[in-house]
């Protein structure tokens, strides 16, 4: 499989991200290995909280978060999927697919870092890889949060808002992965924030994992992922522990997906939901700090 690296200077002096990168080799699915990079911040014997992010974002998309978990006693564990962040990058596009990122992510926290006892926090792709872990691998898990996520089978009409991100997605000639996490957000991120997240890519070259991402969300039933999607869900409606749905009210892209998930999940049952108001698609982003407050409240109240 050929890939890309992007070079490490491109992440030095990034604004407020003074976190110490690690590295673990995982196989590519195709003979070879790949270099994942994760976060792994907070007291090593804590308990671990699982922090996905989603498209087109990386694991910066966590700073505001992790010195709160951290300060609770949480270890925090934030890997860039394969093709974002400090993680190899594939090409050409049509190297991923669904499957292979629930693999690739299931070899590094799993087989790698043999993590158990885990609380998942899960936004947007974040939620689509890592709920189907949870469907895959229910043992590994304590607690989830899902945070503006779903896992989609293929049922249903996509909405408006998603139709006009798959269409934009694909027809852009350069790919501008700062500015579309600043449209997703509901504060105006700097200049330099914006270039934190165009910092993983280059040049154009480097984004075909980002392209590709839209086009693998199953949105009809033939989709080559809704088996093993259903096959999840199937698990997810008898998973028991606890479950916290944790939406903004400003995101086109997911509104509503958390009515769903408290309606078919019995984990859902007594917690004390919560919708962070002010937030856009990427809550991460504009409320982390509240965000991650709800996530330490969740872990108190479950422990």
């Amino acid at each position: 499989m050929q890939t890309l690296r992007t070079p490490d200077q491109r992440f030095n002096g990034l604004p407020g991200f003074d976190f110490a990168p690690h590295y673990a080799d995982i196989p590519d699915q195709d003979g070879g290995t790949l270099r994942m990079h994760y976060l792994d911040e907070g007291p090593t014997d804590g308990p671990v909280v699982l922090l996905l992010h989603g498209e087109p974002s990386w694991c910066y998309l966590y700073r505001h978060m992790i010195p709160v978990l951290s300060a609770a006693g949480l270890r925090s564990i934030a890997p860039d999927l394969v093709g974002f962040g400090r993680s190899d990058k594939p090409t050409p596009r049509t190297e991923y697919t669904f499957a292979r990122h629930v693999e690739w992510t299931r070899s590094l926290v799993f087989d790698q870092l043999d993590l158990t006892e885990v609380t998942l926090v899960c936004q947007d792709w974040g939620g689509l890889i890592g709920l189907r872990l949870v469907g895959e691998h229910p043992n590994r898990f304590a607690r989830v949060v899902a945070a503006n996520t779903f896992l989609p089978t293929g049922g249903g009409e996509p909405s408006e808002a998603f139709l006009g991100w798959l269409k934009f997605s694909q027809e852009v000639e350069e790919f501008p992965t700062g500015t579309i996490v600043n449209f997703g957000c509901t504060t105006e991120l700097s200049p330099e924030v914006v270039a934190a997240y165009d910092a993983p890519f280059p040049d154009q070259s480097y984004v075909e994992g980002a392209r590709q991402f839209p086009t693998l969300v199953p949105i009809s039933v033939d989709d080559p992922a809704v088996p093993a999607n259903r096959d999840a869900w199937a698990v997810l409606e008898t998973f028991d522990k606890p479950f916290l749905t944790a939406f903004s009210d400003g995101d086109p892209i997911t509104a509503g997906s958390e009515k769903i998930l408290q309606a078919r999940i019995p984990g859902v049952k007594g917690q004390h939901h919560v919708t962070i108001s002010g937030g856009g698609h990427f809550l991460q982003e504009d409320r982390g700090p509240e965000l991650a407050e709800a996530v330490v409240e969740f872990i108190k109240a479950n422990h």
